[in-house]
């Protein structure tokens, strides 16, 4: 079974890994391609990132069989779970980044640098900086960090549009700790998907790429970049032939978005499907005869009511381009998608019924809106929380939650929340560090209905609840 491996890797001091050396010159088509002037090109342009998480305290759950034992027999019901906290040590991890501009923005994954209490950056001439991250991506897997830097030399952007299957491509990148390598291989595929509901069509290539290299450059034969290496699919967690870098048609939105806003304005269709070939071959497992109109195309198994297309599109329905671009995949309609903002207008082309369709369709953003969406953060809230102490759990005979320990003008005040309270769960999730309400907050901000509903206790024991509403929108929802 195959693995699929990230590639944000430690530092290994004793390996050592030998890197075929690149072809300078190849024959393509009759036409001699130097690959020699790409690399010199975008070298510089690479960097290395590494990543430090601190040493953190964590509640852990265990089962105690001996506990369990004497609950059940003397009533007490715990189920023999206990809690005990322990110090999880620091970690270290590494990986690359291509700068965007001579002024310090760096596009790397969001797998590199998202759990990182400091980033630190190194240049291919031995300059270092310390990094903050400006914004990141988890559906995309890209992330944008920023460096106090002057005359960097920034990599010309290239279309991934253009790229071509059986081209020259070479990958750039700190495998291993070993910084500044270049490899190369061909494309070997485009518009791969790999992981359902991610915004993602991958391109494939056979230029190695090892733990280290993700957030590294993958470059044409001009020297342009045309992808950010992200992952590998192996067996054993290192390269076997099969990488994969996000394509710069998708890098390029994502990155100017969070630049702008500090989250990605998402533009969706408001369907889920699947790949014709995949339904047709499911189909036939069934023995049954489907005659759709066509084999390729992307096969509509639901419409959200609050969709863009709620009212044009049906279950059944197989769309075939978008913008006059035909489209033979679901990844390949996630990457059109990526390019558009939310009140964007877009023509869809459809087959029902074995009629092809056309019909003009403006996109909504995940609430079903066509407003901005706005990066909310805890600051907005208003309130500064800790975990519960170890004393203060068994006194209020509470497992988890975080206290309110000051606040300030922000929705928690507006909704009554006072200092001192206990916060116990968000939207039926416990809290148990910062990082748990952090995520709540992130996950109800990308929500359709981008509310908090808070449970808490008093200090005396009174069971409290409150709503947030993390939007003061008020564009209704179009419903079905």
């Amino acid at each position: 079974m195959m693995k699929r491996s990230f590639l944000a890797a430690g530092l290994f001091a004793a390996m050592m890994t030998f890197v075929a050396p690149i072809p300078a010159v190849s024959q393509t088509g009759g036409e001699r391609v130097d690959l020699t002037y790409a690399a010199d090109k975008m070298l510089s342009s690479v960097v290395y990132i590494k990543v430090t998480t601190k040493s953190k305290v964590q509640t852990m759950q265990y089962s105690d069989p001996f506990e369990d034992f004497f609950s059940d027999f003397f009533g007490r019901g715990n189920g023999g779970r206990q809690q005990r906290q322990v110090q999880v040590p620091p970690r270290r991890g590494a990986g690359s980044g291509v700068v965007l501009s001579s002024d310090g923005y760096i596009v790397t994954n969001n797998h590199v640098v998202a759990d990182a209490d400091e980033i630190e950056v190194k240049t291919n001439d031995n300059h270092e900086y310390r990094a903050r991250i400006i914004g990141c991506d988890e559906q995309s897997d890209l992330a944008l960090i920023k460096v106090e830097a002057t005359g960097l030399q920034a990599a010309t952007v290239g279309s991934s549009d253009k790229l071509k299957v059986g081209e020259w491509v070479l990958a750039i990148g700190n495998p291993y700790g070993l910084t500044s390598t270049v490899t190369a291989g061909i494309v070997s595929a485009k518009a791969r998907g790999l992981v359902p509901g991610a915004v993602e069509s991958f391109i494939q290539t056979d230029a190695a790429i090892n733990p280290g290299n993700s957030g590294g450059a993958l470059v044409n034969a001009k020297g342009e970049l045309v992808g950010i290496n992200a992952m590998l699919y192996s067996q054993t967690g290192s390269f076997a032939g099969y990488g994969f870098a996000i394509p710069t048609s998708i890098m390029s939105k994502v990155v100017d978005d969070l630049k702008k806003y500090g989250t990605v304005q998402r533009a969706v269709l408001g369907i889920s499907g699947t790949d014709v070939e995949s339904y047709l071959d499911s189909q036939k497992e069934r023995d049954n005869e489907v005659d759709l109109g066509t084999l390729t195309g992307v096969y509509v198994q639901e419409v959200l009511s609050a969709g863009a297309a709620a009212d044009v599109l049906n279950i059944g329905d197989v769309i075939t381009a978008l913008n006059g671009n035909k489209v033979t995949k679901m990844s390949e309609l996630s990457e059109q998608l990526a390019r558009f903002n939310p009140g964007d207008k877009v023509t869809v082309t459809y087959i029902r019924e074995k009629k092809l369709h056309t019909v003009q369709v403006t996109l909504r953003n995940a609430q079903g809106t066509t407003s901005q969406v706005q990066d909310f953060g805890v600051d907005e809230l208003g309130a500064a929380l800790r975990p519960l102490t170890a004393t203060e759990k068994r006194e209020l005979n509470l497992t988890s939650g975080l206290v309110v320990t000051a606040l300030k003008q922000g929705k928690m005040q507006e909704v009554g929340v006072t200092k001192g309270i206990i916060i116990t769960k968000v939207n039926d999730r416990e809290m148990k560090t910062l990082e748990d309400f952090e995520q709540a907050v992130r996950d109800a901000n990308m929500s359709t209905d981008r509310v908090l509903w808070i449970r808490a206790m008093t200090p005396s024991g009174i069971k409290r609840s409150f709503i947030i509403e993390l939007s003061d929108n008020t564009e209704p929802a179009k419903k079905k």
